[in-house]
Order: structure tokens, then sequence, then C-alpha cells
């Protein structure tokens, strides 16, 4: 087989099909766009689970004044019920369990609060009686809060246990629904390109039906025939493929790193060079999905 002559009868095909070309190429980019984006949406999910599991910490809730359950019966917790809690994060028990604790008083904590809702109506009809005295408790393995639960809720004086991982559980969960949407969407719109290409590699051997009928009269191979409309379909969708590995890598560069990490600097960031391992997934779908749509469409012409 000779390359030139396939090479030439890609390029007639690309010319005189030009306008459904480039549909094919938008298409098979904002497609892969979005397959790009959900791929780095789990990327960012990953790397912000690993940054907060390890600082999240569990929180021990002492009774206040105007608390009213089976363990706060409206009194705070005093010197005793705290040294009572203290006593317990020091024992041989949970010390396996846990790195470090600190104790949050009254007043600590209503300085904090002012500070995060300052200028809120709220901070004036706020005591610091009315806020808990907290333990935090940091564990070296944070999958072990159970063990923090079990120990302390039901007893004198604790209000509540709080496990911070279980709110962030909810907050990832939402991430991973909007990636999974992302996903679906992508889905959809792979679905509408390898439908746009099998419609461009009809049209485009209509368009040549003329030649198509002198190969197979000089005994040209189906191969030989279909190789040039495959590599179409490929090329068409390669380039969209690539332009969306590139956007996906300037939406890391350019948002992530240049715009989130600078406004929005709470938390932990993928890189760069942790995006550079979407384009070539993006290449391989556009590649073989192409190639499929093509193999398919061409295949179903000629045994018309």
């Amino acid at each position: 087989m000779r390359a030139g002559l396939v090479l030439g009868e890609v390029w007639s095909g690309l010319r005189r099909n030009l306008s459904v070309v480039i549909s094919v190429i938008l298409v098979t980019f904002v497609s892969l766009t979005f397959v790009g984006a959900a791929i780095l949406m789990q990327l960012q999910i990953q790397q912000m689970k690993t940054f907060w599991y390890d600082r999240a910490q569990v929180a021990v809730y002492l009774c206040t004044d105007y608390d009213q359950s089976a363990t706060c019966s409206g009194e705070d917790a005093g010197e005793d019920e705290v040294a009572a809690v203290k006593g317990a994060l020091e024992n041989d028990a949970l010390r396996p369990y846990v790195d470090d604790f600190f104790f949050v008083s009254h007043d600590e904590a209503y300085d904090e609060f002012t500070k995060q809702f300052a200028g809120n109506p709220i901070v004036e009809i706020t005591k610091p009686e009315q806020l808990n005295q907290t333990f935090w408790i940091k564990l070296k393995d944070p999958s072990k809060s159970d063990i923090i639960q079990e120990t302390f809720s039901g007893i004198p004086g604790v209000q509540s246990v709080s496990d911070q991982r279980s709110l962030l559980d909810r907050i990832f969960l939402f991430l991973g629904v909007a990636s999974y949407t992302a996903i679906a969407i992508a889905g959809l719109m792979l679905v509408a390109a390898m439908l746009l290409i099998s419609t461009t590699i009809r049209l485009s051997a209509y368009s040549r039906r003329r030649e198509i009928g002198i190969m197979r009269l000089v005994g040209a191979s189906n191969r030989f025939i279909q190789t040039p409309f495959i590599l179409e379909g490929i090329l068409a969708a390669l380039i969209g493929a690539v332009l969306a590995g590139a956007a996906s890598v300037a939406i890391v560069k350019f948002f992530v790193q240049g715009f989130l990490v600078a406004e929005v600097p709470f938390t932990s960031y993928i890189t760069v060079e942790q995006s550079l391992v979407v384009p070539p997934i993006l290449i391989a779908v556009g590649v073989i999905l192409s190639s499929i749509a093509a193999k398919i469409a061409i295949t179903r012409y000629l045994r018309v």
C-alpha cells in the first residue's frame, strides 16, 4: 500500500468536507474537555482528601448551662468533668491512637467566634458561656475516630462527639456527584462526536463514489479503500483531542494555580505536572473512538 497515495486521498477527503471536519473537531474538543475536567476533578478530590483527612480532628464538646440531655442537666461542665476527659485522653488506653489534643475554654471559643463572625449581629447576642468548652483531638490514624466516640459518648459532662471527617465526606460526596455528572455529559457528547464522525465518513465516501468504483474495478482491496476514510476520522478527532488536552492543562495552570492558589489558599490543589496525565488519556480516547466510528461507517457504506 503506497503511503503517498493514501495520504493524498486523506487530504482530498478533508478538503472536500472541510466544514463537517471542523464540526467534528469542535464536538470532539468540547466532549473531551468535559472528560478532562472530570478527570481533573477526581484528581483534585483525591488531593483534597489527602490534605484534609490528615488534618481532620475529633471534637469533644462539653456541656453548657443551656444543654438539656441525658449527660447534660442544664449545668456547665465543671472542673471535675474537664479533668476526667483530659485524664482519659492521657490514659494508656488511648495513647496509641491520640497524636495530640488541646482544650478550648469558653473565653477562647468566644474570641474565635467573634473573629469568625465579625460584623454579624449574632455576636452581640452571644455570650461566652453559651459556647461549648471543647477538646480538639488529632488522631494518629483519623480512621480510628470511632474509638474516641465510643469512649466519650454518654459520659457525664460531654454534650457530643463530632468527627470532622463526616463533614468532609458530605463535601467530597457533592464534588464526586459533580464530577460524575460531568462524565455523563461528556459521554453523551462523545456519542454525538462518534455519530458525527460516522456521518462525515459516509459523506466523504459518497462524494468519492466514482473513485471507489474505479478502485474496485482495478482490484483494490477493501483495506486499501477503507484506510483513507478511517484516517480522516482519526485525524479530525486527534486534533480535537490535542486541543482538549491543552485546554485541560491550561485550566490547571491559569485557573487553579494562577487564581485559586492565590485567592483560596486554605487547601491543597493539583499541580500542572499532575495534570499532564490527562492529555494522553484524551488522545487515546479520541483516537480509539474515532477509529471505531470510522471503521463501522465505511464498512457499512462499502457493503451497500
